[in-house]
């Protein structure tokens, strides 16, 4: 169960380390939902469709002050979704600002559908990324 998910999941991963630059969104269906329920006040909680995340993902990574240096999963969890999974991960980075490591915790649900993300649900310590960031 969950080998889809799985595998989609790995290649973002390694898109958040590998290419400097845009998120081209390759691993998102055209109509994918991304909602952040925690998210911090003025940021969006749900953004419906590929382009309108790319609009707003992009210029947010361009001036990320904080360079990812590792991504560990800790656990992942199969549901009685096929396509779904339950993702515990772990970010570590370093604010290009004061030079320091954080690492953050995370959970998403992540939902597939003919290989690309239509679903990704991520909870986020949102006091904690700040703290991060400086």
């Amino acid at each position: 169960m969950g080998a889809a998910a799985r595998e989609v999941f790995d290649r973002m991963r390694q898109q958040w380390f590998g290419r400097p630059g845009p998120l081209t969104g390759d691993d998102l269906a055209d109509d994918v939902i991304i909602e952040a329920p925690f998210a911090a006040p003025g940021r969006p909680t749900r953004i419906e469709g590929r382009q309108r995340f790319l609009e707003f993902a992009n210029p947010q990574r361009a001036t990320l002050p904080v360079h990812l240096d590792d991504c560990r999963t800790v656990a992942i969890h199969d549901t009685t979704d096929p396509d779904t999974i339950i993702v515990e991960y772990e970010l570590t980075g370093t604010s290009t600002r004061t030079n320091e490591q954080s690492t953050v915790a995370f959970i998403a649900v992540l939902t597939v559908r003919n290989g690309k993300v239509a679903l990704w649900r991520e909870y986020q310590n949102t006091l904690a990324m700040l703290q991060a960031l400086g």
